[in-house]
């Protein structure tokens, strides 16, 4: 028998990326994506072009640098965010 209430055998559960441990909060991060020189050469270059990726853009980018297309929009989220704030200061 099963019991709804019973959460000691649920399968981790994954929101917002994050792997979590019978939803308690206990949060087990992927690690932080370590980027080639290569990549972040390809990367940048890329930027310079153009701050926004369309979608078949971002997948034939992450194709070519073996990354995920989540690791190719976070970098130019973050990057978007870094020049803006650069930009910002002077």
């Amino acid at each position: 028998l099963s019991y709804p209430c019973q959460d000691h055998e649920k399968p981790p559960a994954v929101a917002n990326g994050e792997l979590r441990i019978n939803g308690k909060g206990k949060k087990l991060r992927k690690p932080r994506t370590i980027y080639s020189s290569l990549q972040l050469q390809a990367l940048n270059q890329r930027f310079q072009q153009t701050q926004y990726l369309a979608l078949p853009e971002r997948a034939e980018l992450a194709a070519q640098l073996g990354l995920t297309q989540t690791q190719v929009k976070i970098w130019f989220q973050n990057k978007r965010s870094k020049y803006k704030k650069i930009m910002k200061q002077g």
